[in-house]
């Protein structure tokens, strides 16, 4: 019996150097920032300071900015993220050295600049969905009653997805049971709080794992139906030689089959099916969202609706067709744009990643860490921005615009690697929202929210669902 205590001794040896190695393991790369002089939040073992995003990233941002000033580090789980504000480090990290040193964003993206894309091929496209927002819009104005915008708009962003990805024609107020309708809803449930994207975001190593388990971040039947439909799609169109297509898909196919493109760098069938997600994603949110609070802007600002709509009725007499050229020119709608994705950045976060060690501006950056941007406390920085909570569209005026620093108006980005489908997106948002002002005035109802509080959890979105009462202009 007296050789118990000792065994037991000897037994919690292994335990406490597992738990040492464990603790060890959960917190080394935790010392980085206070080595470097650079404040932020103290972060905890293995999850760092996520736990912060509980009330939001945009929330967390600002927190973080009024707090430390412009610059501050922070982990998520074990990764190093430094955050950065001043324009010169901005500049040096979207443009300067966006080729040697911060090449890539955190998730693989890359595969973004093998696709060429058209939006102007597409304009033929996206016009035709113009119509049948107008008509779903009108249908709900004629009953008198309030217009829940994301309904509409949703719409409208679905129906030029599918036919912009994959060349299908859907109504999907009218059609919600078509299965790529379905399967789209299923995807943009995703949660940006899921504990299981966090688990991935705070321990990466373990993602092998969750694919050899086949644990997803999707629903595998959703996944299962875009690989079989995109794998039938792609083989219907190779033996059809549909090459004169203009949608995504076709552009990829091309893509694959380009002699000129080399066959490492050649988009796999999986990246197929992987690209074609985040466009769904990209598109989605952007034009469904931004044209939510847009419109919710114009309700709430009468003298800017009508001024847009003399534009608008100038540029298009008579509710004639837009064409990509008049939308081009318009500078009010620009401006109106414009002034809305400064207060409403659906992203509110760029991020590089830095390849190797490096000096910005003085701050030494190690490889490996993260650099941030915070978009949203960025653009609505008050010493940057006059009453940043403002809704003014004279901002970006011909007057004014020329006075804006470039790196602190980034909506989808700047310099090479910016984001590609941006003139795609405000192509579909500019056709969407003239053709619903050639036909409607917003105003709000006694159901608006004023002012409209948001929802900084993940992508930005209104609290409440914005609704607002359509009346009709058919005098015009």
């Amino acid at each position: 019996w007296f050789l118990l205590p000792s065994l037991h001794s000897y037994g919690t040896i292994p335990v406490t150097w597992l738990s040492l190695s464990l603790h060890r393991y959960g917190t080394s790369t935790h010392g980085l920032f206070k080595k470097l002089g650079i404040p932020g939040p103290k972060p905890l073992p293995f999850v760092g300071t996520a736990l912060a995003y509980r009330k939001g990233f945009s929330v967390f941002d600002e927190t973080c900015f009024r707090k430390y000033g412009r610059m501050w580090g922070f982990y998520d789980g074990r990764q190093p993220v430094l955050a950065i504000t001043d324009t010169d480090m901005i500049k040096t990290v979207l443009v300067k050295e966006c080729y040697s040193v911060f090449t890539n964003r955190r998730v693989g993206m890359d595969q973004w600049k093998r696709v060429p894309f058209l939006s102007i091929l597409m304009f033929s496209i996206i016009d035709q969905y113009g119509d049948v927002l107008v008509k779903n819009v009108r249908k709900e104005a004629e009953k008198g009653k309030p217009i829940n915008l994301k309904d509409v708009f949703g719409a409208y962003s679905m129906d030029v997805i599918t036919s912009t990805s994959f060349g299908v024609n859907i109504d999907s107020l009218n059609n919600p049971q078509d299965p790529f309708v379905e399967n789209i809803k299923k995807l943009l449930k995703f949660d940006f709080l899921d504990p299981f994207f966090f688990s991935i975001l705070l321990f990466p190593f373990l993602t092998p794992v969750f694919e050899m388990l086949n644990i997803s971040l999707f629903p595998k039947s959703t996944i299962d139906f875009f690989k079989k439909s995109i794998k039938r799609m792609k083989e219907s169109r190779l033996q059809d030689k549909q090459k004169h297509r203009v949608d995504f898909l076709q552009l990829m196919i091309n893509s694959q089959n380009s002699k000129e493109m080399d066959t490492q760098k050649a988009l796999s069938d999986l990246e197929l099916v992987a690209q074609s997600i985040i466009f769904i994603f990209a598109g989605y949110e952007t034009t469904s969202t931004s044209l939510s609070f847009l419109v919710y802007e114009l309700a709430t600002h009468p003298d800017v609706q009508q001024k847009l709509q003399e534009e608008i009725d100038a540029t298009f007499p008579k509710k004639a067709p837009p064409t990509y050229d008049g939308l081009v020119q318009m500078e009010y709608l620009d401006m109106v744009l414009n002034e809305t994705l400064r207060l409403y950045p659906i992203g509110g976060r760029l991020e590089r990643v830095c390849k190797k060690d490096v000096e910005i501006s003085g701050v030494f950056i190690p490889k490996g860490t993260v650099v941030m941007v915070p978009v949203f406390t960025l653009q609505r920085d008050q010493d940057l921005w006059p009453e940043p909570e403002e809704f003014r569209p004279e901002r970006f005026s011909k007057k004014n615009k020329d006075s804006i620093n470039p790196y602190i108006y980034l909506p989808f980005g700047t310099g090479p690697r910016n984001c590609l489908g941006m003139r795609f997106a405000i192509l579909n948002m500019k056709l969407a929202l003239v053709r619903v002002l050639q036909n409607f005035s917003f105003k709000p109802c006694k159901e608006t929210q004023i002012p409209m509080k948001l929802n900084v959890q993940g992508l930005l979105q209104p609290e409440k669902p914005i609704v607002l009462k359509a009346e009709l202009r058919d005098g015009v």
